[in-house]
């Protein structure tokens, strides 16, 4: 068990496994020989750009397909070739929040309840507004999107990817645009989401401070490869690898 500010987290319930799963690009290759991701914690992914952060989140995501190798979600095997079609079912419990949120050009209210709109699920306001109301943006109800700023416009992007009770959350970097305020609101959210709904969260960020503050595992990628995967204890204060411990330090990628 790992214990997380206000919560604890029990590694024992598998969402993914990841086995010798190879994506190949035009001069780039992402190769993850063996990871596991759990129901209930949040998994940080570091790294410079160009390591494979965004690549892992799309096979994550069901968007791409491997080259070669397996993704085990929810005890269900998908690699390559193998007929086995990704029922849109499944991809309806995994969202993914980016960097830049692209949303409707309609209401705010119109983009926070989409999701659950396709999902031919009841739209419960008693239930939608606490949401929206501890993102801050319960004024904002009736505000066509394209008048947003980015702040607001990324808490409209996470109370989308929060009222339908997503299983898996795939964050691409959802504050790297934002002032403190606006980072505070967010990781707040999903903390609390994460307590309370145990869902599996991948989070890339660049920021080390931010990865301290959220996350209960920590990956660093580089170059495609898995440099350490460990407790936010041990990658902060007692990293395993000499890449690790250089690039907390600093002196890698510049």
């Amino acid at each position: 068990m790992i214990s997380v500010t206000g919560r604890a987290v029990t590694m024992g319930e598998k969402s993914y496994q990841i086995k010798n799963l190879l994506k190949k690009y035009p001069g780039f290759e992402l190769r993850v020989d063996d990871l596991l991701l759990f129901k209930g914690e949040v998994f940080c992914l570091l790294g410079p750009s160009g390591a494979g952060k965004t690549t892992l989140l799309r096979l994550l995501n069901f968007l791409e397909e491997a080259d070669e190798g397996e993704i085990i979600f929810e005890g269900r095997s998908y690699f390559p070739n193998n007929n086995n079609t990704r029922p849109l079912e499944m991809m309806r419990k995994i969202t993914t929040v980016f960097q830049r949120p692209a949303l409707l050009k309609d209401s705010v209210w119109n983009n926070i309840i989409y999701p659950l709109k396709i999902r031919k699920r009841q739209v419960n306001k008693q239930e939608i507004m606490p949401v929206v109301e501890e993102l801050g943006i319960s004024h904002l109800l009736r505000q066509n999107s394209r008048t947003l700023s980015g702040g607001e416009a990324q808490r409209v992007a996470m109370a989308r990817a929060l009222v339908f009770k997503p299983q898996v959350l795939l964050l691409d970097e959802p504050t790297a645009n934002l002032d403190p305020g606006n980072i505070k609101i967010i990781e707040q959210m999903v903390t609390k989401y994460a307590a309370q709904e145990k869902p599996t969260v991948v989070w890339i960020t660049h920021n080390h401070f931010q990865a301290k503050r959220v996350g209960d595992r920590v990956c660093l990628l580089e170059g495609g490869h898995i440099v350490e995967v460990s407790s936010k204890e041990v990658f902060f204060n007692n990293p395993r690898q000499r890449r690790t411990q250089e690039f907390l330090a600093g002196e890698m990628y510049f």
